[in-house]
Order: C-alpha cells, then sequence, then structure tokens
C-alpha cells in the first residue's frame, strides 16, 4: 500500500485519468473528490461490497435454477 500525505486542495493522479483531491479535513474526517472517466466506476468501500454480495447471490441463484442448468445441459446437443 501505498501512503500519503496530503494537504486540503492538493491531489494524487493514478493512471493519467483519476484524480483524487483533498477537499476538505475537518477533525478526523476527510472529504475527498474523485475525477475519474464515466466509464471507471467509483465506490466508497461498503457500497462496492454490497456490490459484490448481490452479485455472487445472484449467481448462485443462478446455479440453483434447475430451468437454467437443463437449458446449459443440452446447448449444442442435436
Amino acid at each position: 500500500m501505498l501512503v500519503l500525505s496530503r494537504k486540503k486542495n492538493e491531489s494524487i493522479v493514478i493512471n493519467d485519468d483519476i484524480t483524487i483531491v483533498v477537499v476538505e479535513i475537518r477533525g478526523d474526517k476527510v472529504r475527498l473528490g474523485v475525477e475519474a472517466p464515466k466509464e471507471v466506476p467509483v465506490h466508497r468501500r461498503e457500497v462496492f461490497d454490497a456490490i459484490r454480495r448481490s452479485e455472487g447471490a445472484a449467481k448462485a441463484k443462478e446455479g440453483d435454477d434447475p430451468a437454467a442448468t437443463d437449458a446449459a445441459k443440452t446447448v449444442g446437443e442435436p
């Protein structure tokens, strides 16, 4: 992990197209701004984890669906 010190209005750049800016420091909270291309998803960690859990649950549910399993077995069969 790279650890950097930044002051208000200072930034870091990731891969030429993502910029993280320190917007505000208030007590023990730091507000960050993220500038990234629209095709790059940017989420808070707890939101990212929830998305991954729901994707995993959806994949597991697809695997439990007997109709989906039967259809997968017959693909390519005469």
